[in-house]
């Protein structure tokens, strides 16, 4: 495909309303659309939350009759089917649209592919691919459940210079400023699912919840907790939304939790611990597209030897907390440098006085 200066600035206007619904999407994508002729642009959209109009719904109530004969350009593939709302390739076609581009196809097996095969079948002219892997990179764990491969996971670790997350005592409070403290917030509130383990409940009493400002939706809690060993007084567990406690299917959870708030999800065992793999389909299967694991070295150290983890979201702060201090990752001890885990790296940003880095891990075989 060939495609003009005009087609890349409406795209990349689409991506940028995508990105409003970073925070209300779930389990939905990302979505945005621009309507545009003659080098104008006549309407804008994006889906802002899960059962509320798509992107294309909105751009095309903005431009009216002015659509008849324009380009939609689409961040993801035109849906084809009834959902919670109804398909968009046929508001596209009765409003008279004479052009799609669209960024990437769905890979959600009821659209992948139908949704541009029901547009050519009404006589639109089809384009894809325009600004793909930006798209994709938008809804990453939208992409990666809906090909079965689970959520897509990322790590966020607050840690000093010397790579320490706490003193030996557990104190953490606080490693990083308040404007990276804010930043995390966001990447929690984007996120599907935030999963800790039971060793972060019992010493620190997370809340794990969104306290921003406006906040549309919370996300679900997850706790690890092969042994059922969470208090049922944790602070976590009083909070608005929903709560699930992971534990191994062969033991019994006490009574009292539950009875408790939280849902109680029965997981195969993986020696003495829970079976990570499992944990993730069980998310997958509930459409969680994104988890962010908020927990201590034992579990952020599991995850990236059952290479589950997909990015590591790092906020580094200038200081030092020196001999004893605990560390992010518990795994190994490695027999040799053949095996360490490579880092690709994809940002780097100033948060206030801290680092933000974000990386992915290299496993070799992906």
């Amino acid at each position: 495909m060939s495609w003009d200066a005009f087609d890349h600035r409406c795209m990349a206007e689409a991506l940028r309303l995508a990105r409003r619904g970073l925070d209300g999407t779930h389990p939905n994508p990302r979505v945005g659309c621009v309507i545009a002729r003659d080098g104008r642009v006549l309407g804008r959209g994006w889906h802002a939350f899960a059962g509320g109009p798509h992107a294309e719904i909105g751009a095309l109530e903005e431009a009216g009759e002015g659509a008849r004969g324009a380009t939609a350009y689409v961040s993801l593939e035109p849906c084809s089917h009834h959902g919670r709302t109804a398909p968009c390739t046929a508001a596209l076609i009765e409003a008279g649209i004479a052009r799609v581009v669209s960024a990437v196809r769905d890979p959600n097996p009821s659209v992948d592919g139908d949704g541009e095969r029901q547009l050519r079948d009404a006589g639109v002219a089809v384009e894809s691919g325009l600004m793909a892997a930006a798209a994709e990179a938008l809804n990453a764990g939208f992409f990666k459940r809906m090909r079965g491969q689970g959520p897509w996971v990322r790590v966020k670790l607050a840690q000093s210079l010397d790579g320490r997350t706490a003193l030996a005592s557990g104190q953490s409070q606080w490693i990083t400023g308040e404007a990276a403290r804010r930043d995390v917030q966001a990447w929690r509130a984007r996120a599907s699912a935030v999963l800790t383990g039971i060793g972060t409940v019992r010493a620190d009493d997370p809340a794990l919840n969104v306290r921003t400002p406006g906040c549309r939706r919370q996300p679900l809690r997850v706790i690890a907790d092969s042994r059922w060993q969470t208090p049922p007084a944790a602070h976590t567990l009083s909070l608005e939304g929903e709560v699930l406690i992971a534990g191994r299917a062969d033991l019994e959870a006490p009574a009292a939790l539950a009875a408790g708030p939280a849902e109680l999800l029965p997981l195969p065992a993986r020696g003495a611990h829970l079976d990570l793999r499992a944990l993730m389909q069980a998310l997958a299967a509930r459409e969680v597209n994104e988890v962010q694991v908020e927990a201590g070295a034992t579990l952020c150290g599991a995850l990236l030897e059952e290479r589950l983890v997909d990015e590591i979201l790092l906020y580094q702060a200038p200081l030092l907390l020196g001999a004893g201090a605990r560390d992010a990752f518990r795994f190994g001890p490695l027999a040799s440098m053949e095996e360490r885990v490579p880092l690709q790296w994809l940002e780097q940003v100033r948060v206030g006085r801290d680092l933000r880095l974000r990386l992915r891990p290299d496993y070799g075989d992906r």
